[in-house]
């Protein structure tokens, strides 16, 4: 699967990592979908480094799943670091 098809696919799995964790992000949509783009892109490539997991395709369970792993890995060290941050200030 090409590197556009990681991030239309984070697009969705950072929307879906929203979902799973709701809450006021701080930067709002924008920066939640690029942490999701992030996120699938971490995904996909944990899967594949990790678990040699089969993620070549857009319509793959694996795929998606790996890719919403990583957008709500990425959103909850986002929410961790910028939610300190703005709490000391």
């Amino acid at each position: 699967m090409g590197f556009i098809a990681w991030i239309v696919l984070g697009l969705i799995a950072g929307a879906l990592a929203k979902a799973i964790m709701p809450g006021k992000d701080p930067g709002g949509i924008i920066v939640t979908m690029l942490l999701g783009i992030v996120g699938g892109v971490l995904g996909g490539w944990i899967g594949r480094t990790l678990f040699n997991a089969d993620v070549d395709s857009f319509f793959s369970l694996s795929s998606w799943l790996l890719a919403i792993l990583g957008a709500v890995i990425v959103l909850a060290i986002y929410r961790l670091i910028v939610g300190n941050r703005r709490s000391h200030a």
